[in-house]
């Protein structure tokens, strides 16, 4: 399974960074910072599965629109094959 666009995204985000080489020694992060990035991750994450729970439920509509608009052509078509019929019939009544 392809990994996700997002996590992709992060990777290459993450790799950038640790390729920028900066010469200064990094500051620590806050116990705030901690948790203000993990709440961001968490959010993120959130939305990403809500994303993939949309794109399903709209992937099972189509499927089923599918399925309902086979099941309408079918009705079609043998309504069109009785009105046929009965048309032929009056006919042959008619003479």
């Amino acid at each position: 399974m392809p990994m996700p666009r997002l996590l992709r995204c992060l990777h290459i985000l993450a790799a950038a960074v640790l390729m920028s080489g900066c010469p200064m020694q990094p500051k620590p992060l806050s116990a705030d910072q901690l948790m203000k990035e993990s709440q961001g991750m968490a959010q993120l994450s959130q939305r990403h599965r809500q994303g993939e729970d949309m794109v399903k439920r709209g992937q099972d509509l189509v499927k089923d629109g599918q399925a309902k608009q086979t099941e309408g052509q079918r009705l079609i078509d043998e309504g069109q094959r009785i009105i046929q019929e009965s048309e032929q019939g009056y006919e042959q009544l008619r003479r």
